[in-house]
Order: C-alpha cells, then sequence, then structure tokens
C-alpha cells in the first residue's frame, strides 16, 4: 500500500486525508491531531509541518487539510506564554 512520500508521514494519514473526496475541515483537524500525536519523539513539529506543506500544498491549494497545514504551523510560531502570579491577576481585574 502506498502511504505517499513524506518520511514525517509514515502512517501516511496526511497522504490518505488528501485522497478523499469531499473530506471536511473537522475531519482535516482530527486526522491532523492524530498525524500529531504519532509524531517521533524529538521531531520538530514545525519543521513537520513545513515539510507536509512543501509535499502537498502546491498540487492541493484549496483542500482543507491544506488550510489545517497552514493554521498548525501558524499556531505553532505564535508566541506563548503563561500569564500568571500578579501580572495575571490584576490583567483579570482590569477586564
Amino acid at each position: 500500500m502506498n502511504k505517499g512520500n513524506l518520511k514525517e508521514d509514515p502512517r501516511g494519514l496526511l497522504f490518505e486525508a488528501y485522497r478523499i473526496d469531499g473530506i471536511t475541515s473537522p475531519e482535516c483537524k482530527t486526522i491532523f491531531l492524530d498525524w500529531v500525536l504519532g509524531l517521533a519523539s524529538g521531531l520538530n513539529v514545525c519543521k513537520a509541518l513545513q515539510a507536509a506543506l512543501n509535499e502537498y500544498q502546491a498540487s492541493n491549494p484549496g483542500h482543507p487539510m491544506t488550510q489545517v497545514l497552514i493554521d498548525g504551523l501558524e499556531d505553532d510560531k505564535k508566541v506563548k506564554y503563561r500569564r500568571g502570579g500578579r501580572l495575571g491577576r490584576l490583567n483579570s481585574q482590569a477586564k
């Protein structure tokens, strides 16, 4: 069985998602979550997402999985920090 050429997708989840006719964005998000959870430990998720986009985006620009991958890459690039402690309490009281 052909599972695609992407080494970051050894189970072929993304490959198969692109082959499903009529797949919806929520279904793609479920497949994406399964793919991310199945990545090898120590693998850089951002690099894996970029590799997936390089593999599939050009030939599938309007596919919902392409948008899910783009969104995942954008979310990964956002600065993440915890707003706890005194500053967090002050900000929540100001609302």
